[in-house]
């Protein structure tokens, strides 16, 4: 059995120094899109607290909780001052320690006891995984996932066999969001390799997948792509012919809109 201790020990963590481990778990809040997308949100989240929990305590081990007490680790944060706020809450400062960058995100941990969130490192947790890429998480639904462009390289390119299998059965209807300028794009999938073969595509091309206005857009500037988002809007049969499933195309197009849909050209 490899521990989250051996990791972080071998790494530089003062076996000597007060620390906690620490799995942020909220049912009304997304923290893994918050610390993937929205960091210094998740960074006030945690670093404010209601009661003293890390009173004296030097550096904690942070994680996200996922499924059951699966638990994904995110880094070592070094604890620098504390205030106590008017509402009686606590405030930490802290900083992020340098070294663990090849950790972050990819450790999985078995969770004891998961009604304590917040634990001593003297426990230790059995490590069940770690994932072969720096942005990596399981594929768990079709409808449960938003993948920018990078990490959608990083599946397509070293064919993780869960994303594969699930998106090389499936056709559909999908949806590519511009963050930046707000635009989106409506496609089909209906090809032998479904969702993975249309994607790959997008892959191979550094993101345009021969559309007109996504073409332009790279032309302009080579990492445009790094501001596309990709998900599912609708899963169809693998028997659907491609006129069929161009009409569902259609139908979510009028859905939303003309002025919302641009990046389409038809």
């Amino acid at each position: 059995m490899i521990t989250i201790q051996e990791l972080l020990f071998s790494r530089g963590l003062d076996k000597k120094s007060k620390a906690k481990l620490v799995r942020h778990k909220d049912s009304r809040l997304d923290l893994y899109t918050w610390y993937r997308y929205k960091r210094q949100e998740f960074l006030n989240y945690q670093s404010t607290q209601s009661k003293d929990v890390f009173n004296s305590v030097e550096y904690i081990v942070s994680f996200i909780g996922e499924e059951g007490v699966l638990s994904r680790f995110i880094g070592v944060y070094e604890l620098k001052n504390k205030n106590q706020l008017e509402d009686g809450s606590f405030e930490y400062q802290m900083e992020e320690v340098p070294g663990f960058e090849d950790l972050r995100e990819r450790v999985i941990i078995k969770w004891k006891n998961a009604i304590a969130w917040h634990q001593w490192i003297k426990n230790e947790m059995e490590v069940i995984q770690i994932h072969p890429g720096l942005h990596y998480k399981q594929f768990t639904d079709y409808s449960d996932f938003i993948l920018d462009f990078h990490e959608l390289k990083e599946i397509i390119n070293n064919q993780y066999s869960d994303w594969k299998r699930m998106l090389s059965v499936t056709k559909g209807v999908y949806l590519i969001s511009d963050v930046k300028s707000g635009k989106l794009y409506v496609g089909s999938a209906y090809g032998e390799d479904g969702f993975w073969g249309r994607w790959s595509k997008y892959v191979s091309t550094n993101g345009h997948g021969d559309n007109k206005s996504l073409k332009e857009l790279i032309a302009e500037d080579k990492s445009y792509a790094d501001n596309f988002q990709f998900s599912i809007l609708m899963l169809l049969p693998r028997t659907i012919t491609p006129e069929e499933a161009i009409k569902k195309e259609r139908l979510f197009k009028k859905k939303f809109g003309r002025n919302s849909i641009g990046l389409n050209n038809d």
